[in-house]
């Protein structure tokens, strides 16, 4: 069978392989799938992409399949680690740390002002993918991140290093680092005056630079032998996914429960009263991972947040029974429960920790409202994806539970007003990276996986 598009997710244990079919017709076809443990710590990534082929062959019945291009996702050798260094916490700092999140990245370290040695040593002890340096609005404080930027220099690193701070330190920049070992990238300031936010430019490099560094990593040396297209981060595929959607849905919020971790990305510029009392500013998209609401790996973590009493209670069931035997996919009606139950906990606390919130203060001229976060107060539909949501019986119901924990009034939540999506192919990831070269055969996708129109 010949068709047009492989896109491989190579996961940090699963490798997945989409198939798409008459790409560039009124009617493109999402032809099939496959799946295979992923073999990077094998030493080569090739033998979980061939196994994920033969899987996809095997479940359509056909002999051997042949593509136009291969186009990929990764998460695998780690996934994009970065480490990010900025002048003040709340404001460059903060900046840069939202680009790299919004690229797909996981972010190992943040440090605001001048690096010490404990942190210097903390970057060698990473070995991050890349390193990213801020400081400073435009024509403002310059020092702070030259500093930084000869620290990181004088470590001898071949690990990329981004500029993303005050312009004028751009030419001081490039003499620092004129001899690495590693590349120099220059971009426009992720916080180019007070209260203004600029990371999309940082996203698009941060994802340029994860292309041209993934091959290095241990068992990806040969991944160029077989992709011919974009390889970026598998969280960065699903936001370029929600940023796409935006276009045509509006406000929206997309949740990914997996093994290991939540993710939350959310487009929207949340409404103007919450606006005029923020804080501080916010990203029109903007990703947040918790990494201890995984509803496999970081399982006991969610049960403790329930409480085991609790969760027993509600339930009816031997939770620890249940722990012990559970393994990764729930296999029996128990485990269902015990799963969904552990999902609506995860985004739940995901959503809370994403979200903005009310304050008040209290000064001699009385009480002022302020706001801090990100306002989802807008938010038309709540999308869920990955291996949870997109599976499980009662998916909808959790994401729409949501809305309804906002007791108080406080939280920038979704109100009730807003639809649930499933992404019932659990192919956004795959079709972020479609997106970049065949956008609407990936909007025609989306529309079929998520039922619903976009045109």
């Amino acid at each position: 069978m010949k068709i047009d598009v492989l896109v491989a997710e190579i996961g940090s244990t699963t490798t997945l392989v989409n198939a798409f079919h008459n790409i560039n017709s009124g009617s493109p076809v999402f032809w099939g799938q496959g799946q295979a443990p992923t073999s990077v710590l094998d030493g080569d990534v090739r033998i979980g992409l061939k196994g994920a082929i033969d899987d996809l062959c095997k479940n359509k019945g056909a002999d051997s399949v042949e593509y136009g291009e291969m186009l990929a996702t990764s998460s695998a050798a780690g996934g994009l680690k970065m480490t990010v260094h900025g002048l003040v916490y709340d404001m460059t700092a903060k900046a840069a740390k939202e680009a790299a999140l919004g690229a797909g990245a996981i972010i190992h370290s943040v440090t605001a002002g001048r690096l010490r040695r404990t942190d210097l040593q903390k970057i060698k002890e990473i070995q991050p993918n890349l390193i990213m340096i801020a400081g400073g609005v435009d024509y403002g404080e310059r020092d702070t991140a030259v500093y930084n930027a000869e620290m990181i220099r004088s470590l001898e690193l071949s690990i990329p290093v981004i500029y993303a701070g005050n312009v004028e330190n751009q030419d001081e920049m490039r003499l620092i680092f004129e001899d690495a070992k590693a590349p120099l990238y220059i971009v426009e300031n992720v916080y180019p005056k007070i209260d203004e936010l600029n990371v999309e430019p940082a996203r698009r490099v941060i994802q340029d630079a994860f292309e041209d560094h993934i091959i290095q990593a241990p068992g990806m040396e040969h991944i160029r032998d077989l992709i011919t297209g974009p390889i970026i981060p598998t969280p960065g595929a699903v936001m370029e996914s929600a940023k796409l959607l935006y276009e045509h849905l509006g406000d929206l919020v997309v949740l990914d429960v997996g093994g290991a971790t939540t993710d939350l990305h959310s487009v929207t510029e949340g409404s103007e009263e919450i606006s005029r009392i923020l804080i501080s500013p916010e990203p029109k998209a903007k990703r947040t991972v918790e990494g201890d609401l995984g509803v496999y790996i970081n399982i006991a973590n969610i049960v403790e947040s329930i409480g085991r009493e609790k969760l027993s209670e509600e339930l009816g069931l031997d939770i620890d029974k249940i722990m012990e035997n559970y393994r990764f996919v729930p296999r029996t009606d128990e485990e269902v429960r015990f799963v969904e139950r552990l999902t609506k906990e995860a985004v739940i606390k995901a959503t809370e920790r994403h979200a903005g919130r009310i304050r008040y203060v209290y000064g001699p001229s009385g009480r002022s409202t302020l706001a801090e976060g990100k306002d989802l107060s807008q938010v038309k539909y709540i999308i869920g994806t990955g291996g949870a949501l997109t599976r499980l019986p009662n998916r909808r119901e959790i994401l729409e539970a949501i809305a309804l924990h906002n007791e108080t009034g406080l939280l920038l939540f979704p109100g009730t007003e807003a639809k649930t999506l499933i992404d019932n192919d659990y192919i956004m990831a795959s079709l972020g990276v479609l997106s970049k070269r065949y956008k609407d055969a990936a909007v025609c996708f989306l529309e079929r996986s998520l039922c619903c129109s976009l045109r």
